[in-house]
Order: C-alpha cells, then sequence, then structure tokens
C-alpha cells in the first residue's frame, strides 16, 4: 500500500507541491526537534521554546494554507465554496505576509 501511494504522489504530483511538501516536513520536523530538545534538555527559557515552536507551528499552517491555494486539483472546491481562485504570485505574496507578521509576533514574544 506504501509503495502504491509513494509511485501514485511521484507521478501525479507537481514539483512545486513536491517541494512545499518538503517545507512542511522540514517545519514538522523541527517542531519534533525542539519539543525533544525541551522535554530532555530542560525547557528553560521556556518563552524561547514556546516562539521556536509557535514559529514552526505557524510555519507549518501558512505552508499548507499555501499548498491549497496553489493546487490545481482544488480549483473546484473552491469555486463550489464561493471563494476565488488567487494566482500563483497572489497566493505566494499572502504566505511571504504572513510569515512576515508571524515572525514579527515570534520575535516579539521572545522578548
Amino acid at each position: 500500500l506504501g509503495r502504491v501511494m509513494w509511485a501514485s504522489y511521484t507521478a501525479n504530483t507537481p514539483f512545486n507541491l513536491k517541494v512545499i511538501d518538503c517545507f512542511l516536513a522540514y517545519f514538522a520536523m523541527m517542531a519534533a526537534v525542539q519539543t525533544a530538545f525541551c522535554v530532555v534538555g530542560g525547557g528553560w527559557p521556556f518563552n524561547a521554546y514556546l516562539a521556536g515552536l509557535l514559529s514552526c507551528v505557524g510555519m507549518f499552517v501558512t505552508t499548507a494554507s499555501l499548498r491549497i491555494h496553489v493546487n490545481p486539483a482544488n480549483k473546484a472546491t473552491i469555486i463550489a465554496g464561493g471563494g476565488t481562485i488567487p494566482t500563483k504570485g497572489r497566493a505566494f505574496l499572502e504566505w511571504i505576509l504572513c510569515s512576515l507578521v508571524l515572525h514579527l509576533a515570534v520575535f516579539n514574544f521572545i522578548g
């Protein structure tokens, strides 16, 4: 089953979505590494751990939203929901702006 799913993913997924999926895997891995370090190595200062974790989770969410917007398979779902389909450039610009706002909040939280 895993081989069939992987073969279908590699054959049917466009390259730009594969790159976004790599970013998603990286953000999930970094959140797991930070949590493991906090558990094993201690969570002092805790606000730094929370800022790092929220940064990873926030980037995961914004990147998942970018993936949804640029995936051509989602066009019918977006239109059926009453939404408009943003261009890839606009979706990327929204991702950059959300990332900037997120990181400003994270930098503020670190103190």
